[in-house]
Formats: C-alpha cells, sequence, structure tokens
C-alpha cells in the first residue's frame, strides 16, 4: 500500500480534536470551581495529564498501519470481553454502575475501548463476508459480535454506554451492504421492546391507574402465553412460505418474528432492571420532569435552565451560576455541554458543534478516498461511535433526548473517554495517511 508522506495528515481533524480538549480542560476547571473561587477538585489537572499522554497515542495510531490492528482485532476483542466479565464480578461501582476496574486511583472503564476493539473485529468480519452480509444468517453472525459486549455492559447496567453497539452495527452493515429490512427488524424490535417493558411505569406515572387489559403486556402468568401464540402464528407463516412462496406469509413471518423479539426481549429487560430502576426512571423523567422535580428530574430541569440562561454570549468563564451552585449534577462529565453553554452561551455550542462537525465531514471525506474496504469500515463504525455521542449527550443537556449518562468525546471528564477518542481519530488520520493503494 502505497503511503503519502509523514506531513500528509489531516490538520483539520487535528485541530479540532485540540480545540474540543482545550475547551473541555477549560470547563473541567470550571466545574470544579465554587461561587468563592475554590477548587473543589483536581479533575483538570488529571484530564490535563491525561491529554498530554493521549495526544502521543493520538500520533502513534496516526502512522501505525491500522492493518496491523486488523490482524490483531480477534485478539483485542477476547481482552476487552474478558475485561468486561471482570468488571461485571470486582468492578467498582460509580453511579450505581459496575463499570470499572483498577488498583487504587488508577482505573479504566473498559466498556470505552470495548467499543473501538468491537468495530475492529466487526470491520474484519465484513470484509471476509462482504458478499453475504446480506444472508439472514450472517447478518445474525454479525449482530452477535455487537450483542456480546453489549450484553455485558448492559449487566453493569449502563444502557447509555450498551446502546452505542446499536448504530456502529447498523453503519457498518449498511456500509457492506446488509438488507434493510434486516436492519429494521433490530430497530423495530427494540423500540417495541423498551415500550412494552416500560407500561408498568406509564401506567403509575400518566394513567394514574392499572389497566387490566395491560396485564396481557406486562404480566409473567401471560406473557409466555402471548409469546406462544405468535410462535405458532409465525410457525404457519413460515410454512405457508415455505411451499408456496407468497410474499404475504412472508410479512407475516417477519411480524411475528418482530413481536416474539419484542415481548422476549420486555421480559429478560424486566428480569435486568426492576421496577422503577433508574434507567427506567430516567425515560419516564424525559417524557415528563416534574414528575420528580426534586428527584430524578432534576438533572434536566437545571441543565435546560443552564443551557437557556447562557443568551448569546454567555455569563463568561468561571461566572456560571447553576454550575457554580451545583444545580448542574455530573458536571464535568455528561453534562458539560451545560456549563459551556452557560458561560459561553450561543458562541460556547457553535464552537463544540462546529468542532465535531469537522471531524465528522473530514472524516467521511477520507473514507470516499480510500479504496481499501476494511477502512471503509472501521473508518464507518467510528463515524457511528462519535456522532451517536454528539446527538445523544447534548441532546439530554437540552432535554431533548433521555439522560444515558455518556460522555461527550474530547470535552467531558475521563482519562478512559478521553483516550478512546484520540485513538479513534488516529485510525482515522492513519486511513487518510494510507488512503492510497
Amino acid at each position: 500500500m502505497k503511503k503519502g508522506s509523514i506531513f500528509s495528515i489531516d490538520l483539520a481533524i487535528v485541530i479540532a480534536t485540540l480545540v474540543l480538549m482545550l475547551v473541555g480542560i477549560l470547563f473541567i476547571l470550571s466545574s470544579n470551581t465554587d461561587a468563592d473561587g475554590h477548587m473543589r477538585d483536581d479533575e483538570f489537572i488529571k484530564q490535563i495529564i491525561w491529554a498530554i499522554f493521549g495526544i502521543p497515542i493520538l500520533f502513534f495510531f496516526a502512522f501505525f498501519n491500522y492493518q496491523r490492528l486488523r490482524d490483531i482485532s480477534l485478539i483485542l476483542y477476547i481482552v476487552f470481553i474478558l475485561l468486561l466479565v471482570i468488571t461485571a464480578v470486582i468492578g467498582k461501582k460509580v453511579n450505581n454502575a459496575r463499570s470499572w476496574i483498577g488498583i487504587g486511583g488508577f482505573g479504566i472503564q473498559a466498556s470505552e475501548f470495548a467499543k473501538l476493539s468491537t468495530i475492529l473485529l466487526l470491520g474484519e468480519y465484513l470484509v471476509r463476508f462482504k458478499n453475504r452480509i446480506h444472508e439472514l444468517l450472517f447478518f445474525i453472525a454479525g449482530f452477535l459480535i455487537c450483542m456480546l459486549p453489549m450484553g455485558l455492559v448492559l449487566t453493569q447496567p449502563d444502557m447509555g454506554t450498551a446502546l452505542v453497539f446499536l448504530p456502529v452495527f447498523f453503519v457498518m452493515t449498511w456500509i457492506a451492504g446488509a438488507r434493510r429490512r434486516h436492519i429494521f427488524f433490530i430497530v423495530i424490535s427494540g423500540f417495541l421492546m423498551i415500550t412494552i417493558s416500560m407500561i408498568p411505569e406509564f401506567q403509575k406515572f400518566f394513567l394514574k391507574t392499572k389497566l387490566p387489559v395491560l396485564n396481557i403486556l406486562t404480566s409473567f402468568d401471560y406473557i409466555f402465553y402471548v409469546i406462544g401464540i405468535i410462535s405458532l402464528i409465525g410457525a404457519l407463516a413460515f410454512t405457508g412460505y415455505y411451499f408456496l412462496r407468497d410474499r404475504i406469509f412472508y410479512w407475516i413471518c417477519y411480524a411475528s418474528g418482530v413481536l416474539f423479539s419484542s415481548f422476549l426481549g420486555s421480559f429478560f429487560v424486566r428480569k435486568v432492571f426492576s421496577d422503577y430502576s433508574t434507567p427506567k426512571i430516567r425515560l419516564i423523567i424525559f417524557l415528563d420532569p416534574t414528575i420528580d422535580a426534586k428527584g430524578s428530574g432534576w438533572h434536566i430541569i437545571n441543565s435546560v435552565l443552564a443551557v437557556g440562561s447562557g443568551g448569546l454570549f454567555g455569563k463568561g468563564f468561571l461566572e456560571g451560576t447553576q454550575s457554580k451552585l451545583k444545580y448542574v449534577p455530573e458536571q464535568s462529565t455528561d453534562f458539560i455541554f451545560s456549563i459551556i453553554s452557560e458561560e459561553l452561551g450561543f458562541l460556547g455550542g457553535i464552537i463544540i458543534l462546529s468542532s465535531f462537525l469537522v471531524i465528522l465531514l473530514r472524516s467521511v471525506r477520507i473514507l470516499t478516498h480510500t479504496t481499501d474496504q476494511y477502512a471503509h469500515f472501521i473508518g464507518a463504525g467510528i463515524i457511528g461511535m462519535l456522532l451517536y455521542h454528539l446527538v445523544i449527550n447534548i441532546g439530554m443537556t437540552m432535554g431533548i433526548m433521555p439522560i444515558t449518562g455518556i460522555p461527550l468525546f474530547f470535552v467531558s471528564y475521563g482519562g478512559s473517554s478521553l483516550l478512546t477518542g484520540l485513538i479513534s481519530i488516529g485510525i482515522i488520520l492513519n486511513i487518510y495517511f494510507r488512503r492510497y493503494s
């Protein structure tokens, strides 16, 4: 593979990444400064150390041949699967999620790095079976590559991070030529699964009563009868399609499969997440934060107030009232965009969004100029991951997305998140560096 010059690097992506990191460090400092100007924590110093450590890693991966990552993708995947298992057993609990492993004050969040290892292995799988990914069995096999780490992360429980694997899978398989109806099967099943599993909470908080007819959808006494009936209908439709090849039987079978997956999935969701658990309450609060304004709704209400109070140019650096009085929780991590918007206003939001837009658009352009299939797939996975984090994180600070507890890459406090983002950017730059073939 012919390479470009060592100076052939996409400076726009590098500059945009450095801008995001600088803004992040400044507002981690701001979020840890109280109204009297005293520091509450030294998180910004730790973030500077992670940045100093991470920048050389970015450039290492920018010039390290990404094809070698392909050769060891299975090993990396297994390593991080094992780390996720270890985390589930002996990991440290932070914010009700067992997501960290480490010694003393040093720890890593294995789920962050598992995203990248999954992208690398799925890319290798798609290169090998690109011509067959439109077949159901090969599509399912690819999905299982994502389902394993996703399931392990879900047991922590960390629903926000677990859901990252879905857009990664959808983007990569769509690029590889998967059938749209296979992708939509997962999307529709997932939506119905969450809807069905949320019915008890919906009745409690919105209807204020229990409707007997909904017991069919929620009661464990009935759910297996429903699953059995759906399975029978699906089996009969499959038999009809097998012998008659009539498309109506195919779509009946398809619909039965969606309903079967939804009901069975809702059963496991309710087993993993008890009634009124944190992920479920977050969805309810997203629909109406005033239900628990001084409890679970506090996050969204005060975050939206902080964003809205910033106006055009903000209140000034270190001058935010919502942050200084600690009205916004988790303000150096999940809700750091709220602090930026309060102190820099609409201008601060434009800086963040413009920097990410540069990274995403330049990354897409890089992928259009490479002929290597593996580069196409892993690059698309990285773009999907970055875009998901951007939309969900900023969306939840503005009250238009549920609170899921995922960081804003390069900006939020956290070494694992920062290193994952910098390695991802390094891989994108490496694809650009080796774009000629």
